[in-house]
């Protein structure tokens, strides 16, 4: 199916030709991008310019003219250049999920008094319904928007030095059993937002600095090298304290490999005299006794 032919957007613009209160109708992101594959599932991020944005906000039954809703989001009214917009993010019982943004009539002018677009337009913008020339000045998207730029010497030390602050976290709640807490500072903190960087900072090298990464490390397992996936997956295992503690160093590992190579390819330097006391000390900590007052009678044994 061509772009020009697809359904959902067909039923959008004959819609908002037959809404006297809809001005102009842009889809952004996603699908207009160059570089992102879209499928199924891609999201239609839709910015309706209205007259008014209130009586859209009080009556939700205009999204049901897109299909069943299942489900949905409302972001609460807000300002932009001082004039009203919100958005509904809807997710339809077909599988079509429209990201809806209302906007004030103005807030289309200012657009194109600004010497940039905003990154929710400079990733990619397409008109589709435009009554009264509101987006004629617009500039064209750079497709820029969200490409990773490369770190500093300080912003890498400190992601590693994060990540390694997190890994004492998961020692301290292993150590008691604690899963909950001990999964949120592996999983999320040290794997998705740490770890998760670090790898995109070698995709991007892979790639000079070009790739619009996706959201939550959405399109890694396509652009990472096999191997780095790989040892990516062994790092999550169930809810086993043995396992757990495995997942930690395996995690260390493969953040150390990626740093490293991050590093050599800024002219940085891995912290490697860090990396190893915290992992002497998380090694202490997994070997001493659950029932010890202190680490200190552990650490003269």
């Amino acid at each position: 199916m061509s772009e020009g032919h697809d359904p959902v957007i067909e039923k959008l613009v004959g819609w908002g030709r037959a809404q006297a209160a809809v001005r102009a109708m842009i889809l952004t992101s996603t699908r207009t991008s160059p570089r992102v594959r879209v499928d199924a599932f891609s999201d239609y991020d839709v910015i309706l310019a209205v007259t008014d944005v209130r009586p859209f906000y009080e009556d939700r039954s205009w999204l049901e003219a897109f299909g069943p809703v299942l489900v949905l989001y409302r972001d609460p009214l807000a300002l932009e250049y001082g004039l009203e917009r919100f958005a509904y993010i809807t997710q339809y019982e077909d599988g079509t999920k429209i990201d809806f943004s209302l906007w004030s009539l103005g807030i289309a002018a200012q657009v194109a008094r600004q010497e940039r677009l905003t990154p929710d337009l400079d990733v990619g913008y397409r008109v589709l319904l435009d009554k009264d020339g509101l987006t004629r000045d617009w500039g064209a998207p750079t497709h820029r928007a969200f490409v990773l730029s490369p770190p500093t010497e300080g912003e890498f030390l400190t992601l590693v030095e994060e990540f390694f602050h997190e890994a004492t976290y998961v020692a301290k709640h292993l150590w008691r059993d604690d899963l909950l807490p001990a999964k949120y500072n592996l999983d999320q903190a040290m794997k998705q937002n740490d770890l998760r960087r670090m790898l995109e900072w070698r995709l991007e090298i892979d790639h000079g600095w070009s790739v619009k990464v996706g959201a939550y490390g959405k399109g890694l397992k396509r652009d990472l090298a096999p191997e780095l996936w790989s040892e990516l997956e062994a790092t999550y295992v169930g809810a086993d304290l043995g396992g757990n503690w495995m997942a930690l160093f395996r995690t260390i590992d493969l953040f150390r490999t990626v740093a490293v190579e991050v590093a050599a390819h800024l002219d940085s330097v891995y912290p490697h005299e860090l990396d190893r006391r915290v992992v002497r000390y998380l090694r202490r900590v997994q070997k001493s006794d659950r029932g010890a007052r202190c680490l200190h009678q552990e650490q003269a044994e």
